[in-house]
């Protein structure tokens, strides 16, 4: 990577949208404006870079944005981009205005595709995690997360109101094919009996004996929480087996789907993404390149994209076992 120094440069969002990306995108144009450099808006991600649809932006691009799901620059996710031939007309586009910096708002494969585009192409990129599942390691909290959750522990809380007024067992799928993340917490959060989450195995008859023995106890509310990427298939699965095993129950199937990506940001999202944001550039103008950019600790911390890329954040063992005993 040449030490040219960075004037102009590019921000984008990639992959699903997570609430807290417009205020990524608003620190980033306003601490870019401030150190004097030039800042140039990609809509649709890769998308746009290849498509060419790529704008200049100033402060009032980004006014009153910061309260606002989604992304302003919308997103996508381009298989074009995944191919040497697209990857150089992107570079043209990029070119021909002198952008001479990245800053990618997405997941990991997002950070992918930046990883391999930098290592073609001497451009740095700067990674920020925008994604619901807080599936990244390197940050203790991905850009919407939190609000992912907050609007998971709502839904989940009005839905325990109905399963107490009828005496029935809801289960309830939450986002996470890969991760379990959003389930762990809403689950904990609004004491489900229950969590079913990708990182560890689901034991469908320990689940069973256990609803058959609270249901002994008169314990006939039951909440189970369940990430779509369960490997018993997800909530709708879960709910036929336990229909068939237990028949005497009344069950019901809730499947929350992507209002858990909507909604204005909470305040840890509009912090950290602006934080994040604001690192982004400072790494860009100091010659730190090719990281993402994450907060541990309440601390900044510098991921080489490579690493980023391959590593996953995992859930601890305690995490686990918290679990296990608060649904007994």
């Amino acid at each position: 990577m040449s030490a040219k120094k960075v004037t102009k440069i590019a921000v984008l969002t990639s992959g699903g949208d997570a609430p807290g990306m417009n205020a990524a995108i608003r620190a980033v144009v306003r601490t870019g404006i401030y150190n004097g450099l030039e800042v140039f808006g990609v809509t649709r991600g890769y998308n746009g870079m290849i498509e060419d649809d790529i704008f200049e932006m100033d402060s009032k691009s980004v006014a009153n944005i910061i309260q606002r799901g989604g992304t302003i620059l919308k997103t996508a996710r381009s298989k074009d981009f995944f191919t040497p031939e697209g990857r150089q007309i992107a570079y043209d586009n990029l070119k021909k205005r002198d952008i001479n910096g990245i800053v990618v708002i997405g997941g990991d494969g997002s950070f992918k595709g930046a990883q391999k585009f930098s290592n073609e192409f001497d451009i740095p990129c700067i990674g920020l995690p925008g994604t619901i599942d807080k599936d990244i390691a390197g940050s203790d909290f991905t850009i919407g997360f939190d609000t992912a959750v907050n609007t998971a522990v709502e839904a989940i809380d009005k839905i325990r109101d109905t399963a107490d007024a009828h005496d029935r067992l809801f289960v309830v799928e939450v986002m996470g094919r890969d991760a379990g993340y959003i389930a762990l917490h809403s689950g904990i959060a609004t004491g489900a009996e229950n969590i079913l989450i990708p990182e560890s195995k689901t034991d469908m008859e320990a689940l069973v004996r256990a609803l058959t023995e609270k249901e002994k106890r008169k314990k006939l509310v039951n909440l189970i929480v369940v990430a779509e990427g369960d490997e018993f298939g997800g909530g709708n699965h879960v709910g036929d087996f336990l229909k068939q095993r237990l028949p005497n129950a009344d069950i019901r199937v809730c499947i929350l789907g992507h209002i858990q990506r909507g909604g204005a940001p909470s305040c840890l999202d509009r912090l950290i993404a602006s934080r994040m944001g604001y690192h982004a550039v400072e790494c860009l103008i100091n010659g730190t390149h090719n990281v993402m950019v994450g907060i541990e600790d309440n601390k900044m911390k510098y991921t080489p994209l490579d690493n980023a890329v391959k590593a996953k954040q995992k859930i601890s063992e305690e995490w686990l076992k918290i679990v296990k005993i608060l649904a007994s």
